[in-house]
């Protein structure tokens, strides 16, 4: 059998991975990933709903703690040790892709969202995979302004928020109530975004990212992702029905823990 010349050859897949950074020195939270939760620790919830991602090639976990590292490769997870000095979760994951050529691009997958929906991470994957042209993406869920909680969330520094231009890329991200809405008639029109920690990047794009200084707006609203709006980087923001929260706070655990136990009784 011969191929026919009209034939053209098959383009290459991308290699994309899920990686978890997970460190141990966590000022509110010492030892947090190795927190046990239903049973198991909660850098296990987090590798296993990875494992769930159809989109993802191999799911890695980052970590310069040799407890963490113990712990994860035995329950099957594949480790890749980093070094101590890193300020950011990002910086961990650079160093990573460093060590892995193999790997096109990264979905940073947060150690501390055990119910994180492996949806949410197949999608912007897949986003990556199917633009070439897009460096880097996130997420946001919609703030219901109409409930208590969601006003709360709109006015708590600590719940982050972002503007999308028509296309669903970033206009600004800020711990401040964004957009401002002028009058009642456009409560209806506006729809507050609550960011969510995910993102996805290219290898390309993540090296380059970390070795950019920090910008002045970065360090005034302390958000890390302004580092490449300043440097004029599009960031696809999509919007996801996916409100896992993560954990800060060993209370927080205990909520969290018992949201699993109901979906995983044992």
């Amino acid at each position: 059998m011969t191929t026919r010349e009209t034939d053209a050859p098959e383009t290459p897949s991308s290699t994309i991975a899920a990686v978890i950074p997970a460190r141990w020195a966590s000022t509110r939270f010492p030892g947090k990933p190795l927190h046990l939760l239903a049973g198991k620790p909660m850098i296990q919830h987090v590798w296993e709903r990875c494992q769930r991602c159809s989109a993802i090639d191999k799911t890695i976990i980052a970590t310069d703690d040799e407890r963490i590292a113990s712990v994860a490769r035995a329950f099957g997870a594949e480790v890749t040790i980093t070094r101590v000095d890193h300020t950011t979760g990002t910086d961990r994951i650079a160093e990573v892709i460093e060590k892995h050529p193999e790997i096109d691009a990264v979905v940073n997958v947060q150690g501390d969202e055990p119910l994180i929906d492996p949806a949410l991470i197949d999608e912007l994957a897949n986003l990556l995979r199917d633009h070439p042209d897009l460096q880097m993406a996130t997420a946001a869920t919609v703030i219901d302004i109409t409930s208590e909680e969601g006003k709360a969330h709109l006015h708590d520094p600590n719940v982050v928020k972002v503007v999308r231009n028509r296309v669903g890329d970033a206009l600004y991200f800020s711990r401040s109530p964004i957009p401002f809405v002028h009058d009642a008639v456009h409560h209806g029109l506006v729809q507050p975004l609550r960011h969510k920690g995910i993102y996805a990047y290219t290898r390309e794009f993540l090296l380059e990212f970390v070795s950019w200084p920090p910008s002045a707006i970065e360090q005034s609203e302390q958000l890390e992702q302004w580092r490449a709006l300043d440097q004029g980087v599009n960031i696809r923001v999509i919007t996801t029905n996916d409100d896992s929260p993560g954990i800060d706070t060993p209370q927080q655990a205990e909520a969290i823990e018992l949201l699993l136990r109901q979906i995983y009784p044992s």
